[in-house]
């Protein structure tokens, strides 16, 4: 092994795609954006099309256009896609795209004469997150799409919109937004717009709240076997999910230092025991967080090795223990799905002050991905 590695378990990929479509009618969209969550695109998406996904969903048109240059066939939807986008290219290659403004919809459109082919669009609606959606223009938005679906300009095949409280079962929000949607999508069919495809939900909808199901489900971060949020919604295991990522690393030193030595930059901390330190290879620049405290750490020979003072660029420390068997050159284990007691994801995250999304998508391209199929 080289001195980091990211595994990634492409039948827990499979695994958690096979158990979101047992809960669900509705046709499952693979959220497959930030290069498959740091876990890798073209392999994550083959894995999900394997298991029966049915869409995949990208936030940004360049992966979307080397998913079909890569031999993907299956319906993709690329979502955030400002003016000035390779619209041709993405038109050529059966790509369906998001719309919520008048200047997107209109570069669309001439990009679709120029070709003389049919743009396939979904429609993104605001009900409530004042994020992405069509804003106060929303009537004038509405009619120009209806006068070109007339004029055969464009195709709507989509209305879609995001939660902002889906992770929060308890919260009314996710109801509201459900009936804000419902009459937005009543208003476009008053419009002649009634397109086949209907979606909002994301993964902790996709769980929790059977009536946003729809025609799609967006399979995000449950894809990749994590909870959509930890606190309100349990863990990996409890929701039947399986991490995908193992992050690895080698020690690249072990030493003995004594009670009182100072650790790290700005001398962060102290050792209060005689003790050994292991160094990893890996730090801030692979996208392990500078601020990580000392509820994060290692594993290695056996044990949990401590976080102690502040990650670097290439390489953090751990107090390994003063009867630590561990030694130069030895493989660690970062995080895992925490079958051998291993530092989890969310354990990473909790110690980080974020969410798990950030902790899998920040791992850098320094770290080789190795796919396995355990």
């Amino acid at each position: 092994m080289s001195r980091a590695v990211a595994e990634v378990d492409l039948q827990a990929i499979k695994n958690n795609l096979t158990l979101i479509k047992g809960k669900t009618s509705a046709q499952v969209l693979a959220v497959v954006k930030a290069d498959g969550y740091g876990h890798g695109l073209i392999p994550v998406s083959k894995a999900a099309i394997e298991a029966g996904a049915d869409w995949l969903g990208t936030a940004l048109l360049e992966e979307a256009i080397e998913l079909r240059k890569n031999g993907i066939k299956v319906p993709i939807i690329a979502w955030l896609t400002p003016c000035g986008e390779d619209f041709k290219e993405a038109l050529n290659l059966d790509i369906d795209l998001s719309i919520s403004s008048l200047e997107v919809l209109t570069e669309i459109v001439t990009a679709g004469e120029q070709l003389k082919k049919l743009p396939r669009v979904h429609i993104e609606i605001d009900t409530g997150m004042s994020r992405g959606g069509i804003g106060d223009d929303w009537k004038v938005f509405a009619l120009e799409c209806s006068r070109l679906i007339k004029e055969n300009k464009i195709d709507v095949v989509g209305i879609w919109s995001h939660f902002a409280r889906a992770d929060e079962p308890l919260e009314k929000m996710s109801q509201e937004q459900l009936l804000v949607f419902s009459n937005m999508v009543n208003e476009l069919k008053s419009l002649g717009i009634e397109p086949k495809f209907l979606h909002i939900a994301n993964s902790a909808a996709a769980l929790t709240l059977k009536d946003s199901h729809k025609s799609i489900i967006r399979w995000g971060i449950g894809l990749y076997g994590l909870s959509p949020d930890v606190n309100n919604l349990g863990d990996s295991k409890s929701l039947k999910l399986q991490p995908a990522m193992k992050l690895k690393a080698k020690l690249n030193l072990v030493k003995t230092v004594k009670a009182g030595a100072t650790v790290g930059y700005g001398a962060s901390a102290i050792v209060t025991h005689d003790t050994k330190l292991g160094v990893v290879a890996i730090g801030y620049a692979d996208g392990i967080p500078r601020n990580a405290n000392s509820s994060a750490g290692v594993w290695v020979a056996g044990k949990r090795a401590p976080l102690i003072g502040r990650v670097s660029m290439d390489q953090f420390v751990v107090d390994l223990g003063a009867t630590s068997l561990a030694k130069t050159g030895d493989e660690v284990i970062v995080f895992g799905n925490g079958n051998q007691n291993e530092y989890t994801v969310d354990e990473w995250a909790k110690a980080c002050g974020t969410i798990n999304y950030e902790i899998v998508t920040r791992i850098g391209p320094r770290v080789p991905r190795i796919y396995t199929r355990e």
